[in-house]
């Protein structure tokens, strides 16, 4: 601590003993800075606001019919198109800028100039402002008025050639579509005819083969049923006479002879309660169960076991009859073994025909896949070109939103002015700036100076040394008069005071002027 306070101290006293150095450096440095601000040359500054208006009614209307040409959008258009090489040089060529160019190397750095001065700041989502510097206030409102005439002409320019390009695109691909599903159309016919039988049908989704094997089960189910009827029909005419006796033996026959229950009668009405579970009363095998039952509760057969017909001697004053049941029976028995025939025929046939469909189906493996991929490739094609029409409707519907109802429209808000005060640079910052490091300045001249002073300020610095030290004399203030001293510091302080005035002036007459 004691050595930094012996250091501050030696440097305190030996910026005492050179002041006049430093005061000298800092007029020096404020002088040549004060030249430089002021040669430095004036900056205006030009600014133009535009407002993107988005129709409040047409845009929430079209949105998700038309393409989205919202706002903010215009916003990504302007910030990367309008600084374009080619709007800069039709900006160039419409101002005073053109007046600049020798060669083209000129040409280059003034593309590159504008795209760098050139400010494109949001304000808000639908606000935003341009803005450019120049020290030429009517080249600044030039630059502004012009890139901002070109960039709202070229806006509609722009869209419609957009509009014409995506539109042209649009065409082509769907042309394309169309020759590339004609042709899957095409394939995906010749394929289905050739293979017709072995494809499944758009209506009910099975093959020819498929249906023809459910056909044939379905025709063995029903000769199944027809079999067993045919049994039971065979059963019941067997044991139904074929003549019925008179009255006089209506009542033993029904009763057997023995007054025991008919077993014809039994086994009818068996059948006729298996007939009900299944069916309902009005089914026609039902409604024939119910009148053979009658039948034979109204002429019994005879009896069981007997295998000769039975010869009735009528009584006196009785007779003989043809037994209408047993016709019937026999009727359905002839119809029953017709239907058998048939269906053993259908099935037959049905048999072949699923024979010839495997036999074929076995020379072509992989026959399936092959068409779900042709069914695939043409579902894909066909969606492409269905969305590729939609998305030229849709902007059929932008593009006459954006031409005829001006869906988004750029307003100018504030347009730009000739500047009458520059912006920049910021003199009265520079000019104190200047006076603070010409003091710097004169402050670090006199450290540098010390530090290549080889005289010693006080008696310890000689001790450092090692060398005996007898004392030191103090300086006498008789030698130096005190008006000299006076007039000394005065001095010091009119050149510090002096250099303040000046860079005071200075500011006072930039502010007077305006142009801080």
């Amino acid at each position: 601590m004691e050595d930094l306070r012996t250091l501050l101290r030696r440097f305190a006293y030996g910026l005492w003993r050179k002041r006049w150095a430093a005061i000298a450096v800092a007029w020096v440095l404020c002088i040549g800075g004060w030249f430089g601000v002021a040669a430095i040359p004036d900056q205006y500054e030009a600014t133009a606001r535009i407002y993107v208006d988005a129709d409040a009614i047409l845009t929430p209307l079209l949105r998700g019919i038309a393409l989205d040409s919202a706002a903010i959008s215009q916003l990504d258009i302007l910030q990367h198109t309008a600084l374009s090489r080619p709007n800069l040089e039709k900006l160039i060529s419409k101002t005073d800028l053109e007046l600049q160019i020798g060669a083209s190397t000129d040409l280059e750095r003034m593309v590159m100039s504008l795209a760098d001065g050139i400010k494109i700041v949001p304000q808000t989502k639908n606000l935003f402002s341009i803005t450019y510097r120049n020290h030429s206030p009517k080249l600044a409102y030039d630059v502004v008025q012009q890139f901002l005439t070109i960039f709202i002409e070229s806006k509609a320019g722009t869209n419609r050639n957009d509009m014409e390009n995506a539109k042209q695109f649009l065409e082509q691909q769907i042309t394309q579509y169309e020759q590339k599903l004609r042709l899957a159309e095409t394939k995906r016919a010749e394929f289905r005819t050739k293979y017709l039988d072995l494809l499944p049908s758009d209506a009910t989704g099975m093959s020819r083969l498929e249906g023809a094997r459910s056909t044939i089960k379905q025709l063995e189910e029903q000769l199944k049923d027809v079999t067993l009827r045919h049994g039971m029909i065979k059963q019941q005419l067997e044991t139904t006479p074929e003549t019925l006796t008179t009255e006089a033996e209506q009542q033993a026959a029904i009763t057997g002879g023995g007054g025991g229950p008919n077993p014809a009668v039994v086994a009818a009405e068996a059948r006729l309660r298996e007939l009900q579970l299944r069916f309902t009363d009005q089914h026609p095998e039902v409604i024939a169960q119910k009148n053979l039952v009658a039948s034979l509760k109204a002429n019994p057969p005879a009896e069981p076991g007997s295998n000769a017909p039975r010869v009735v001697t009528p009584a006196k004053g009785g007779r003989t009859l043809s037994n209408p049941v047993h016709e019937q029976l026999k009727l359905q028995l002839f119809e029953n073994e017709g239907m058998a025939a048939s269906l053993q025929r259908q099935i037959g046939d049905g048999s072949k025909e699923a024979d010839r469909l495997a036999a074929i189906a076995r020379g072509a493996p992989g026959l399936i896949a092959e068409y779900t991929d042709l069914n695939r490739d043409y579902d894909v094609l066909r969606k492409n070109h269905e969305e590729l029409i939609a998305r030229r409707e849709a902007m059929r519907i932008s593009a006459a939103a954006e031409n005829d109802a001006e869906k988004v429209k750029l307003d100018v808000v504030d347009p730009p002015q000739v500047p009458q005060i520059p912006v920049a640079p910021k003199r009265v910052l520079l000019d104190s700036a200047v006076l603070a490091l010409g003091f710097a300045g004169g402050i670090g001249a006199v450290l540098m100076l010390l530090q290549f002073d080889s005289s010693f300020e006080t008696t310890d610095e000689l001790r450092k040394l090692e060398l005996p030290v007898a004392g030191s004399i103090s300086m006498i203030a008789a030698v130096v008069p005190l008006h000299r001293r006076l007039l000394g510091i005065g001095s010091f302080a009119m050149a510090i005071l002096l250099l303040c005035a000046v860079w005071g002036g200075l500011i006072v007459r930039m502010l007077r002027a305006g142009i801080a």
